[in-house]
């Protein structure tokens, strides 16, 4: 059998919040010096260099879709890749039924689903491959194999496996406390549970039949009603939100007899937390992590990371502190789990900081907030060379935009026209309109939006080549 990778790029990091965002969460962002390549396209290369393997199949959220194609194709690493989307989260099991039923129409030969989540460190390529072999061979002679982390400390913020005779599972164990984690790791008969799989595809369907029948039932409905549309299949809405939403650990893993663990002392890391990135990155001989235009004074084991601005701290001992453009998080690194706390209470409060940066990005560029008030906003427009906007209409604001370099072509009502730098337009509220850049470099430019509502939901959308309602 051939190895199916099936990467689960979902989810929104909030524990490494300000950096992650619900619309640009942990995955696609660069944490673990890999030159500049994010935690998916790191993941994507150790794939890559796999024997005997397929190009993935990669699940995500439906508002991460363009950004996760951008960084897959920025790799050049495959050349027919399937990108799964997911239109409402519903946890790993129907994620990962719903990508095994997707396999089973798509190829006809029997395949070894290997299951890996996208934002996870490997610190060990070549033990990586060694666990994926030994995986591969006990998922061919017919178990449904999960990579057991041999434990280097008691930790009680990941689940164990323990395991019994040969290869078998004992038990799954859910979060202990650090006496119950003490004893787990002096036994030597317990590993951390990685959330890494080996499915031989037949096997998982069957077995999924038979412990989650309901989970099975809605996801082939959110597959037969899907859409295909490029590179993109999204399951269908309806459907989805029919089905449970359990992890694989609980729905199949803790329930089937075919259970099986590998052992994998792999360097691994979840990197689920600032402490958690803290303790596997490089250190100055001070114990302390940097990032960014950062000054440090008498600072020991600490981390402090700068995005936007100069950051100076004095005095500072087993500190974090994280400052983006918009927002500063300052905690003991020994809190770091409570970092969620702080994004629940945005979210209460309808603060937009836990769902976005100042940058966004789209399909077709990305835009900065230079300045919000409540009757006018000022963005800074970025267009990718031959992209272009979709052709709308907004109800409530009016729109002046001027060009900072390249060349724009404007779709305004029936006219269509092209401004080159140092020249501008006004779009009036009521009036269709679109921006394209023609040219071959990056069309740059400033956009003054005033109104009574400048809401990025006051869109009408009447043509859009990235398939976008609005």
């Amino acid at each position: 059998m051939k190895i199916l990778p099936v990467v689960l790029a979902g989810g929104t990091g909030s524990r490494l919040w300000p950096l992650s965002r619900e619309l640009y969460p942990k995955q696609l962002i660069s944490l673990t010096g890999s030159g500049d390549r994010s935690l998916l396209q790191t993941t994507l290369t150790r794939v890559r260099e796999l024997p005997g393997v397929l190009d993935p199949i990669l699940l995500v959220g439906e508002e991460h879709r363009f950004l996760t194609k951008k960084q897959v194709e920025e790799l050049g690493l495959f050349s027919s890749y399937h990108l799964l989307l997911e239109p409402i989260g519903r946890n790993t099991a129907p994620a990962i039924c719903g990508a095994a039923l997707y396999a089973s129409n798509k190829f006809e030969e029997d395949v070894v689903l290997l299951v890996l989540p996208a934002d996870h460190l490997i610190n060990k390529q070549a033990a990586f491959v060694e666990a994926v072999e030994k995986a591969k061979a006990l998922a061919e002679d017919g178990g449904l194999v999960t990579f057991g982390i041999v434990p280097d400390r008691p930790e009680t913020g990941y689940g164990y496996i323990a395991r019994g005779d040969g290869n078998s599972v004992s038990s799954f164990v859910e979060k202990p406390d650090f006496e119950t984690a003490t004893k787990y790791v002096l036994s030597g008969t317990y590993f951390w549970n990685s959330g890494m799989f080996a499915f031989p595809l037949p096997l998982l369907l069957s077995e999924l039949e038979k412990y989650a029948p309901q989970i099975v039932s809605c996801m082939k409905d959110s597959v037969d009603h899907g859409s295909e549309d490029d590179v993109f299949f999204r399951f269908d809405k309806d459907a989805l939100s029919r089905c449970p939403s359990d992890s694989i650990d609980y729905a199949l893993m803790e329930k089937t007899d075919q259970a099986k663990v590998v052992e994998a002392d792999i360097g691994w890391s979840d990197i689920g937390s600032w402490q958690a990135l803290w303790e596997v990155a490089k250190k100055d001989n001070a114990g302390n992590v940097t990032s960014g235009d950062v000054i440090l004074e008498d600072v020991e084991n600490s981390l402090i990371q700068s995005g936007d601005t100069l950051v100076a701290a004095v005095g500072l001992k087993d500190t974090m502190v994280v400052e983006t453009a918009d927002a500063v998080l300052v905690a003991p690194i020994s809190r770091s789990q409570d970092v969620k706390k702080i994004v629940k209470k945005l979210k209460q409060q309808g603060r937009g900081e836990f769902q976005v940066h100042k940058t966004v990005y789209r399909p077709w560029g990305s835009y900065t907030v230079l300045e919000s008030q409540e009757r006018f906003q000022i963005k800074r427009i970025t267009v990718n060379p031959e992209a272009k906007l979709s052709l709308q209409m907004h109800h409530h604001r009016h729109e002046h935009w001027i060009v900072v370099s390249g060349v724009a072509k404007i779709t305004k009502g029936d006219e269509t026209f092209l401004l080159h730098e140092d020249e501008s337009t006004y779009i009036c509220s009521g009036t269709s309109h679109r921006l394209e850049n023609p040219g071959v470099i990056p069309l740059e430019l400033i956009e003054v939006q005033i109104g009574s509502y400048l809401g990025e939901d006051d869109i009408v959308r009447f043509d859009d080549d990235y398939g976008r309602e609005g």
